[in-house]
């Protein structure tokens, strides 16, 4: 169904994780330390990349902080460190979910199940957001063209690469311009209602996004911050 690619030290984790997704379907190759994964990664990217956290050679904060100098390849963050300022960082270099040594095998299938329909992987569409109507056509917002079937985001004709998390919120906020999307509305556009994030992780991918249309644009300010209310697109 789907090719995923495991980087993970720990051995017993990478035979268990491994059988239960190539249960379902999908391809699994895997790597013990980071710098194997990401030159795998580079090399032959996968539909979905699996990393851990502490790892030998290059940990997997750095491998995702590599990769998305090129790539926006969904990832999920594994870490048996139960610590908030590892979530915040890993959503702040533009992972797509996070998960919590020890997991049940069962909650990590319905994680993976659920980033990949949002990558329109397993030949499914890209995940709309918040289901609204027309939101798999292109979009044009003053400069800004956003094509869902492809997932392309262009602004004033400059491409920009977001993540499918970033895409969805993006898509969310400029569907309505001038509407104010609270945090909790831009949660139910960007993810399944079996996963929770929390308020942060909304504030980490906007930061983020905002960050990859100032390098095309230092003017950009389409993002409006409404403290204590949410977020909203202003079209120019």
């Amino acid at each position: 169904m789907a090719k995923i690619t495991l980087v993970d030290d720990d051995e017993n984790i990478v035979t268990s994780v491994s059988l239960a997704l190539e249960s379902h379907g999908h391809e699994v190759k895997a790597y013990y330390d980071g710098a194997s994964g990401l030159a795998a990664l580079e090399n032959e990217p996968p539909d979905l990349a699996i990393l851990d956290v502490k790892m030998p050679r290059m940990d997997g904060m750095e491998v995702l902080r590599r990769l998305r100098r090129t790539s926006d390849l969904p990832v999920i963050i594994l870490t048996s460190k139960d610590e908030e300022i590892d979530e915040i960082l890993g959503f702040n270099l533009g992972a797509d979910d996070y998960m919590h040594k020890p997991f049940s095998q069962r909650l990590l299938l319905e994680r993976v199940k659920a980033v990949l329909r949002r990558a329109g992987v397993e030949g499914e569409p890209p995940a709309a957001a918040g289901g609204e109507e027309g939101a798999s056509r292109p979009l044009k917002r003053g400069k800004l063209t956003l094509d869902p079937a492809r997932h392309d985001c262009l602004w004033d004709g400059k491409p920009v690469k977001l993540t499918v998390t970033e895409f969805l919120l993006l898509q969310s906020l400029a569907q309505r311009p001038g509407f104010v999307k609270s945090r909790d509305n831009l949660m139910d556009a960007a993810y399944d209602d079996q996963v929770y994030v929390d308020d942060r992780t909304i504030d980490s991918h906007i930061k983020r996004m905002r960050k990859k249309f100032r390098e095309v644009d230092p003017e950009f300010d389409a993002i409006e911050t409404l403290y204590g209310v949410g977020y909203r697109y202003r079209e120019a």
